[in-house]
């Protein structure tokens, strides 16, 4: 099994239908953390429990993020969201999915739409503390999300 860094491929066509809303008001997006016995990659379509990771202090399905209104750099369409702390917990994470919780149905019929999958490119472990996902800035080659 592995974590394959990618923007989802559903993701792209679902942006076409008007399924997620990056605005900080929109949609709830989430980040979930996987074991190194997940699969996750381009070909990721939804937010599976299936080898998330587990431990305490850490609930399934993960946390929501804080989107940050999405920008233009130069003529990159960029979304950033705020840095995560999963705070006093016990577990190990190799990798994690961002996905939405609360995406546009009116279109196109979504449960829990896979956005990205992040690599940690190793195990990362935290035993009773904390676990920070700090995400890039939000500019034309950095941001975690850009639309060139």
């Amino acid at each position: 099994m592995a974590i394959s860094q990618a923007i989802c491929n559903s993701f792209k066509k679902e942006l076409l239908f008007g399924a997620h809303d990056f605005d900080a008001s929109g949609d709830t997006f989430k980040l979930a953390l996987f074991t190194e016995d997940v699969t996750l990659s381009a070909s990721t379509t939804a937010y599976s429990s299936s080898n998330e990771s587990s431990g305490t202090n850490y609930s399934a399905g993960g946390s929501n993020l804080t989107s940050i209104d999405p920008a233009l750099d130069s003529s990159t369409a960029v979304c950033d969201f705020a840095n995560l702390t999963f705070s006093n917990v016990s577990v190990t994470a190799r990798g994690c999915l961002i996905y939405n919780s609360t995406p546009n149905t009116t279109s196109i019929s979504l449960t829990n739409p896979a956005v990205c999958a992040l690599d940690f490119g190793g195990n990362i472990t935290a035993t009773a503390g904390d676990i920070l996902i700090t995400f890039p800035a939000a500019g034309a080659s950095t941001a975690i999300i850009r639309l060139a």
